[in-house]
């Protein structure tokens, strides 16, 4: 926040600090331009860290005849699966099917019209057989996934034995998955920032807790932003050559903030649900479980760790609203595991988490939500002939899977603005704590036992390897430097550990620690005695005093209980 006060100019301010915007970031940053990035609330807080943690080609978009996006999204899965080992992992799926040729007839229509026609009809075996064998044929370019296979009955249910009895065949195959998507952009972030310093100081900034409130003024080639710290409520002047918006569902608010109003997106709602089910669990056999609901809505059963995440619903969105997850979404939920699991009965108590996103899709006017594109596009505004401003790139749709190409386009389209080439190539480039990840799981256990000592056992050098990949070299480097020790309240962080975090990861809240620099309150590890450690530990190096500690206690309360379904009871009244 400082640093783009100290000097509020760059050739390129990025407004939006999901997953997309923060990767623009740091592909620029490694061609060596002058950028800034500003996010109104945590980074990865809005529907990048609402997805289904998924890394995937995205099989159903074949119906739609996407055919451009699944091969990209295929050849990026395979591509995040090299150059972020540490976050990004094989995902073995299990599609459960009911009959043979079912959707046939209707498949074909929903090709052409891209709407449902008449009640739905699932797809049998056939067609699903056919669209793994095409997801197959793009997943050949540099890819190292195992080819589908289809079961029948018997052999399904012997691997399966819980599922349906009657299933007449599945088909496996692989994506991938990203357990700490808030992690992977935050690494994304610092390689940009990293890039930036490389190049020359200053010249690669971004700030969390920072909104773009309104355009103070145009010059010839640029623009001039008011941003508002969104932590002490002061504002202060920007000013760019290029501006581009990359907020996700809310492009068309920010434009309008920036005085130009536009009408691009739709956005829809998508929610999930965490459940600590050990039976559910078992029953999955550590594969996802993705199909086809009686609605027609694709869905998917998810053991992640000791939990089970189940999803999702596709919804017009109003954006008006906080996206949150309904009581009918969760019988919903519960619906769908009962339609491929019957045997296994589920109750909201082994709910430890929920959460909702608003998918940033392009306005869709009477297309079912299902059938909207995933793919992207890039609407650019310039002044009008002999006006003043900067010139506005609009970020309309992505998705997770594409997000670097997607990055790389943009910034080509930046570069091309500035009349500058491209330095760097990100296709092959390891990103944050994935540089030197181990390949192998010997090599985990080995990276494992070479940072053990005497206080510090193999559970907690796994559990730092695992949040912060190859990184957690520098962050035990930091551990050792003084007298350290874990929380009473969790194993998994200690007190040295919150001291890097609050020095080096832009925590404005408390509850950025417990949703997105942890994984606490996704498995529904967050307690009272908790709450108040955190806030206790992290009070002498964010500056808050007595007041500020209880204001953010309540508000991780509030935060957790409004958009995540989780009470927790703080210790102190």
């Amino acid at each position: 926040m400082a640093s783009l006060r100290q000097r509020p100019n760059a050739r390129v301010l990025i407004v939006g600090g999901g997953i997309n915007g923060v990767g623009t970031f740091r592909d620029l940053a490694l061609q060596g331009v002058d950028v800034a990035l500003v996010e109104r609330g945590d980074y990865c807080q809005g529907a990048s860290g609402a997805s289904s943690h998924m890394i995937h080609g995205g099989i159903r978009y074949l119906e739609n005849g996407e055919f451009r996006l699944v091969k990209e999204s295929v050849v990026e899965r395979n591509r995040l699966l090299r150059i972020a080992p540490h976050y990004v992992k094989p995902l073995q799926t299990t599609i459960p099917i009911f009959s043979t040729f079912s959707g046939v007839l209707a498949a074909p229509l929903r090709f052409l019209t891209h709407k449902q026609q008449g009640k739905p009809k699932e797809r049998g075996a056939f067609l699903i057989k056919l669209g793994l064998s095409l997801y197959d044929s793009f997943s050949r370019d540099g890819g190292s996934v195992p080819r589908h296979q289809f079961r029948g009955r018997k052999k399904a249910l012997a691997e399966l034995p819980l599922l349906h009895p009657g299933v007449k065949y599945t088909a496996t195959y692989f994506d991938a998955s990203v357990h700490n998507p808030e992690r992977l952009t935050l690494d994304v972030l610092q390689d940009g920032e990293k890039a930036g310093a490389a190049e020359a100081a200053g010249s690669a900034r971004a700030s969390n807790y920072l909104s773009l409130a309104s355009v103070k003024g145009n010059a010839p080639g640029s623009s001039t932003v008011e941003l508002r710290d969104e932590l002490t409520g002061e504002v202060f002047d920007f000013t760019a050559d290029v501006i581009i918006n990359t907020t996700g569902a809310w492009v068309d608010l920010t434009n309008q903030a920036m005085g130009a109003a536009s009408s691009f997106m739709g956005g829809t709602k998508g929610s999930h649900i965490v459940l600590d089910h050990p039976g559910l669990l078992a029953a999955c056999n550590g594969r996802e479980i993705f199909f086809e609901h009686t609605d027609g809505r694709i869905v998917l059963i998810y053991p992640m760790g000791d939990r089970v995440l189940v999803g999702t619903t596709d919804v017009d969105a109003d954006m008006s609203e906080d996206a949150v997850c309904t009581e009918a979404e969760i019988d919903y939920f519960f619906d769908l595991i009962g339609h491929v699991f019957p045997d296994i009965a589920v109750n909201r108590d082994q709910i430890v988490y929920t959460f909702s996103g608003v998918r940033p899709l392009p306005k869709h006017d009477a297309t079912q939500p299902g059938f909207v594109s995933r793919d992207y596009r890039i609407e650019r505004r310039t002044p009008e002939a002999g006006g003043s401003g900067a010139v506005v790139l609009s970020l309309v749709g992505g998705k997770w899977t594409t997000f670097r190409a997607l990055a790389e386009h943009l910034s080509n389209d930046v570069l091309a603005e500035l009349g500058m080439e491209r330095k760097v190539s990100t296709a092959k480039l390891a990103i944050g704590g994935g540089a030197g990840f181990p390949d192998t799981d010997a090599g985990i256990q080995q990276w494992i036992k070479a940072h053990m000592n005497g206080s510090r056992d193999a559970d907690r050098v796994s559990g730092l390897l695992t949040r912060y990949g190859t990184r957690a070299g520098e962050v035990i480097r930091h551990l050792d430097a003084g007298p350290d020790s874990l929380l009473h309240s969790t194993r998994e962080l200690s007190v040295r550990e919150l001291e890097f975090m609050a020095a080096n990861e832009q925590i404005g809240h408390l509850v950025d620690v417990l949703i997105r620099r942890t994984s606490l309150a996704f498995r529904g590890l967050v307690t009272g005695e908790l709450l108040n450690e955190v806030a206790d530990l992290l009070a002498e190096p964010l500056g808050w005093d007595a007041a500020d500690r209880a204001a953010e206690i309540h508000h991780a309360q509030e935060v957790l209980k409004r958009n995540h379904g989780v009470e927790v009871h703080s210790l102190v009244a």
